[in-house]
């Protein structure tokens, strides 16, 4: 169902912006590369837990949670998403993140609205914590 409101471009922070090959066809929902000044914040890799180390139930969830765990470091660090110019995903189960690529748009525009940074997906066979589905790392780039 479409609001009828023309869609929003993709959003950076003054200090970063999108690289974008001559040619290359323009990517949907991330970047090829970046490129900011600035000072580095490296995240490890966080899970879908909450404050207590609960998890939250299912893939779709647990990929909310981090989003907000990320956020909630980023900005610990004087940061905001727009300044995010990576995330690395580590999924356990490669074919719950293709099933649910529709419902996962709104989950990342809740927490990151429309700033699609350099981003990849790897399917891995288990994380260190057993509970969880999926860990993602984040790199900002926090202007000075």
């Amino acid at each position: 169902m479409s609001s009828g409101a023309p869609p929003q471009a993709p959003t950076t922070s003054p200090g970063a912006r999108p690289v974008l090959p001559e040619g290359w066809p323009q990517p949907r929902g991330y970047a090829n590369g970046m490129i900011a000044e600035g000072r580095l914040l490296v995240t490890g890799g966080l899970v879908g837990w909450n404050e207590q180390g609960v998890f939250a139930e299912g893939f779709l969830a647990q990929i909310g949670q981090t989003f907000a765990n990320i956020r909630a470091v980023v900005e610990a660090g004087g940061g905001r998403v727009e300044d995010i110019v990576r995330l690395t995903w580590y999924v356990t189960d490669i074919e719950a993140y293709r099933s649910c690529l529709s419902e996962l748009g709104p989950v990342y525009r809740a927490h990151f609205g429309r700033h699609f940074p350099a981003m990849a997906v790897v399917a891995v066979s288990a994380l260190v914590e057993p509970a969880a589905l999926v860990e993602i790392e984040a790199t900002a780039v926090i202007p000075r």
